[in-house]
């Protein structure tokens, strides 16, 4: 999976649109960095920037919006509503997809080092890339502002993470961390009052309301010792929430800021104020994402709501985005558009290369043409495919049979088994394709001198290597089928087996076409030790899927007499 991160910087400056546009501009010079949103904001005097992208190609354009940001904005001459210590008043990296929370960290760190030492500003650590518990939180880093900057860093306490520890009048200091991914999100009510949304949100946030003796509403606080409120915890962890009334609307939502998807993820929140909400005689009646969402969020939500009715959750991403949507009822202020709104599909459009995309008539066509490429691996890799799809599918109506309702768990096990062996499967349909255009295209490299030589070896060899490992991992992945439709075939719906044997017979076509390439693709290969290990597996792998195929089919044909 490719790894991708999301960074939210906040620039002082959110009344000229000239400077505006010279740090987003910044931030589009740099290729793979996407520039997702641009909010500023008059009162506040401060600009919300949002790009994603893998993670080097975003923490390039961040440096140079800082750096565009230190060259063009003045702290001196700033005043605003929001709080704030420097140009750019904090950067925080937050991981997306394929990377985690301490990796992330570190290229915030890396970001931070290179601002401090390149820009000559000072920089704070904050949230997981800060080592030290006292200074990771941001508010507290923040305190006394751009105002109180100077006699803060006076304090040994407080020198700066990184960059000059003496204070920088224009530029003042910037906070650069990572944290977990914040999603905006609120749920609709059937009522115009704020005050009972207000009292479903302090149900549900983590802070919880005030205490209050007898009377939970009229009776007097309780204080600690110190004269503080003792406050009465909500139910969800890493959550913030408020009531409030939307005339637009013509509604009252419970708006919540969910801080930590991992630790309460957005179907929790939507099933906790539903119960919330129920308990004091209001209804859900729907909800709305703020910004974007993670694609991994709206998948667990779909299964989340697929495992409460009992059904399988062997299906697409897909599937599982629309189950999510409607079970969220995200659509029922304005259309939810999962292109739009969901971070990966935004970034890198649906899962999927360029023949996968295409119409089934569009690949034959293609594959027809008077080109090498889509040939016979890609082939080998879409037969594949369709046979664990065949398997999934009779996995998935058997979770759905009447009469096997306490069997559903175990097929839709089976059904998740296949959908990842099918989505594996078709990532190899293209890149069987492109490891064949990297093959061409270092045979097309010049080789008029001795070092361009060199490098045309090298990446020939690189190139054959990998032209010979998708065949293989081919035949690997589509010999894995057989254990779930093998499964289908003797415990599935009877009404089915024959779909689980053309998967079969669909699975063992892929490994020994796959095999085919194998050995052609072998005689490109330099490295003989490897190749020898390769062909002596793939030897057994083909035999044995013919062996398997058998099997499945006797199984099949059983249920015919």
């Amino acid at each position: 999976m490719t790894a991708l991160i999301e960074c939210v910087p906040n620039f002082s400056e959110g009344r000229n649109p000239d400077i505006i546009r010279q740090i987003t501009a910044a931030i589009e010079t740099v290729d793979g960095a996407t520039l997702l949103h641009v909010d500023p904001g008059k009162a506040t005097n401060r600009t919300v920037v949002t790009l994603a992208g893998p993670p080097e190609a975003v923490v390039e354009a961040a440096f140079r919006a800082i750096a565009k940001a230190t060259e063009l904005i003045d702290m001196r001459h700033h005043t605003g509503e929001h709080p704030r210590m420097g140009a750019t008043d904090v950067c925080p990296l937050v991981p997306v997809s394929g990377i985690s929370m301490e990796e992330t960290a570190a290229f915030a760190r890396r970001l931070a080092e290179r601002a401090g030492t390149e820009l000559g500003i000072p920089v704070y650590l904050y949230e997981a890339a800060q080592p030290n518990p006292a200074r990771r939180n941001l508010a507290v880093i923040r305190a006394g502002e751009y105002e109180g900057l100077a006699a803060k860093q006076a304090d040994p306490a407080w020198t700066p993470d990184f960059g000059p520890t003496g204070f920088n009048p224009k530029s003042g200091a910037t906070v650069i961390g990572a944290r977990d991914f914040l999603v905006a999100y609120n749920v609709n009510l059937n009522t115009t009052s704020t005050r009972r949304a207000n009292a479903i949100a302090f149900d549900v946030r983590e802070a919880g309301r005030p205490a209050r003796e007898g009377n939970p509403l009229t009776g007097k606080p309780v204080t600690d010792a110190a004269g503080k409120p003792v406050m009465v915890p909500g139910t969800l962890k890493a959550v913030k929430a408020i009531g409030w009334y939307i005339a637009e609307y013509g509604l009252a939502q419970v708006s919540m800021n969910l801080t930590d998807i991992g630790v309460t993820p957005l179907h929790a929140a939507f099933d906790e104020v539903c119960r919330a909400a129920e308990a004091r005689g209001v209804r859900v009646t729907g909800s709305e994402l703020v910004g974007l969402v993670p694609l991994q969020a709206m998948l667990d939500a779909g299964r989340h709501f697929l495992r409460k009715q009992q059904r399988s959750l062997g299906v697409s991403d897909d599937e599982l985005v629309r189950t999510a949507i409607r079970s969220l009822g995200l659509n029922e202020l304005a259309p939810f558009n999962p292109d739009e709104r969901i971070i990966e599909y935004r970034l890198r459009g649906r899962a999927g290369g360029r023949l996968v995309r295409m119409t089934m008539r569009g690949f034959t066509d293609e594959t027809a043409a008077e080109s090498a490429a889509p040939g016979g691996g890609s082939v080998a890799a879409l037969l594949g495919a369709l046979g664990a799809a065949l398997g999934t599918m009779v996995a998935n109506l058997s979770a759905h049979k009447r009469g096997w309702d306490e069997r559903w768990q175990e097929f839709s096990e089976w059904a998740e088994r296949g959908q990842r062996l099918k989505d594996e499967l078709l990532r190899l349909v293209d890149e069987d394709t492109a490891a064949f255009e990297r093959v061409m295209a270092a045979l097309a490299l010049p080789s008029a001198t001795a070092q361009e030589k060199s490098a045309r070896a090298a990446a020939l060899a690189a190139a054959n290597l990998g032209a010979l490992e998708v065949p293989w991992q081919v035949m690997r992945t589509a010999s894995d089928a057989f254990d779930l439709l093998e499964a289908m075939a003797a415990r599935g719906n009877p009404a089915s087996a024959s779909d689980a044997g053309v998967g079969a017979i669909c699975a063992r076509a892929a490994v020994r076409s796959a095999w085919l390439n194998v050995q052609t693709n072998a005689g490109g290969v330099k490295d003989k030790a490897a190749i020898e290990a390769i062909m002596a597996a793939g030897g057994k792998l083909e035999r044995a899927a013919a062996e398997r195929e058998a099997g499945i089919l006797a199984t099949v044909e059983s249920k015919f007499t």
